[in-house]
């Protein structure tokens, strides 16, 4: 039986050497690399807040490359309906995307925020960020963000999707944002600033088009809380939300 299986091994070693040895530096790889790209809205939605205010918000992600080298376009931002005030951009982020393992990948770029209007002095910043799949199927993104000034500010996202059946799902999501410096130029202290948890139910009609429906509850942290406190202004606000998830 030791003799067999010896041979066995043998032959199967000589095959594959054989097989080696007959591929030729000009065949096409087994799987070549593809070029495609995506836009994906995670949030088109319209809010109503505890405050009676009307909001729309978006958050988008595009990016074109391929499975390894990315180019990324990241954009979140919000208008409050009919307050006077210019609409709030959250991020708006070029990024090069490197695949590092299986479920995780490292982007790098740059970004500004801020009010969009002509007054406005949009505020610069380079970003470092780990975005992809944590343990039990969380998804995360962790961004570190670094001004002109040297100012450090952390931005951490998780979401997690419970399937309830074939078209539907269950989506909770908190966001948690740190200053780790403080800001003189755009008014922030040091310390824990917000934290948001939202929870939505989403239906597909079909793969690329999914409405959903859910609510929301926010609120200031830290030294950010203690001075509106102390100017008399909402340290939290609640709201339902209703939009589509969708891509193209």
């Amino acid at each position: 039986m030791k003799n067999i299986n010896k041979s066995i091994l043998l032959v199967g070693t000589l095959s594959c050497f054989s097989t080696q040895a007959q591929v030729k530096p000009e065949w096409p790889s087994p799987v070549p690399e593809i070029i495609t790209g995506q836009v994906f809205f995670d949030r088109l939605e319209l809010t109503r807040t505890d405050e009676q205010e009307n909001r729309a918000v978006w958050d988008m992600q595009a990016w074109y490359g391929s499975d390894y080298h990315r180019a990324v376009f990241k954009s979140e931002g919000e208008n409050t309906q009919n307050d006077g005030k210019p609409t709030d951009l959250e991020r708006a982020e070029l990024l090069y995307g490197y695949l590092i393992s299986p479920f995780w990948s490292f982007q790098v770029g740059a970004g500004v925020k801020g009010e969009l209007s002509s007054e406005s002095n949009l505020e610069e910043y380079a970003v470092f960020s780990f975005s992809g799949l944590a343990p039990y199927w969380f998804e995360m993104e962790n961004s570190l963000r670094i001004n002109k000034e040297g100012d450090i500010q952390f931005v951490g996202e998780a979401e997690y999707e419970w399937l309830l059946s074939q078209t539907s799902y269950l989506q909770p999501r908190i966001e948690l944002v740190a200053n780790i410096t403080d800001s003189e130029k755009y008014d922030r202290e040091s310390g824990f600033s917000d934290i948001r948890i939202g929870l939505r139910y989403r239906q597909e009609i079909a793969r690329e088009f999914a409405p959903y429906i859910g609510v929301y509850w926010s609120e200031s942290l830290g030294n950010k809380r203690d001075k509106l406190k102390r100017l008399g202004e909402d340290t939290s606000e609640k709201g339902i939300v209703i939009g589509a998830r969708l891509w193209f």
